[in-house]
């Protein structure tokens, strides 16, 4: 696929550079530039992008807040934040961004980033293939009733496979790539991407948060308010890890929870 790209900086340079260094990929076509978050938002809402190349440090409103209000649009770009300053990387993927790219932009670096948002969109898409149905109606893709399911999820630890029970894993996340599941005091590796696990693992105790994490509702030890209207979610893992909800995802949260 060819991502439609909206560049988003107020400096003139920085924008030209990341046109030049974009100019070499041919899955992406920059079709609109911004100088700040209001002409951005005025041509987010004209024509549905794929991608943002997002600044964060912009006279008036900054990316960070652009990021938040793009969660409460109806067709959300993917962000991928292109800044000269490292200490944001967290509040900018409470934003549902997909990567966090420092300046001076490396082209490597930047094919990672977009690698993320084709394979993002793609799993999208495959989600929203309609089942092929019969003649008379009737699903073709119906469950083997004899496929034997099990609450176990195959995982590598030190060159073995191991099967986690469902009740053991607090939270799954992505990270540089890989799906990990977190247990009490283990981080190990899976062959799944996030939607795979959406699916497979038990509705009634896992909820997606944010682009990059789901989570054990029933490992959850407490609810921390964050930045913008999100959360921080601390579980009752060894290290008390935090597992980030989104803006959007925290709206679903608090009903769930009642709240």
């Amino acid at each position: 696929m060819k991502l439609k790209a909206l560049i988003v900086d107020d400096e003139y340079p920085a924008r030209q550079e990341l046109r030049y260094a974009l100019d070499g990929f041919d899955n992406v076509e920059i079709v609109g530039e911004a100088t700040n978050a209001q002409e951005a938002l005025a041509l987010i809402k004209a024509l549905d992008y794929h991608v943002l190349f997002l600044d964060i440090s912009m006279p008036g409103i900054s990316g960070l807040e652009l990021g938040a209000t793009i969660q409460e649009m109806q067709n959300q770009p993917s962000i991928i934040f292109v800044t000269a300053f490292d200490e944001y990387a967290v509040q900018a993927f409470e934003v549902n961004a997909v990567d966090y790219v420092l300046k001076p932009v490396e082209p490597g670096r930047l094919k990672k980033a977009v690698d993320k948002v084709v394979k993002s969109y793609q799993e999208t898409v495959a989600g929203l293939d309609v089942p092929e149905t019969s003649k008379n109606g009737n699903n073709k893709n119906k469950t083997d009733p004899n496929q034997i399911k099990i609450d176990r999820l195959p995982a590598e630890k030190l060159g073995k496979t191991v099967l986690v029970s469902e009740s053991d894993i607090f939270y799954a996340f992505t990270e540089q790539d890989y799906i990990y599941v977190k247990t009490f005091e283990d981080k190990l590796l899976t062959r799944f991407t996030l939607k795979d696990l959406e699916a497979r693992l038990d509705s009634t105790m896992f909820f997606r948060t944010h682009r990059c994490y789901l989570v054990n509702l029933h490992k959850v030890k407490e609810i921390v308010p964050f930045f913008n209207g999100t959360y921080n979610l601390v579980v009752e893992d060894k290290n008390h890890s935090e597992v980030p909800v989104s803006r959007a995802q925290a709206k679903k949260l608090r009903k769930i929870l009642g709240f």
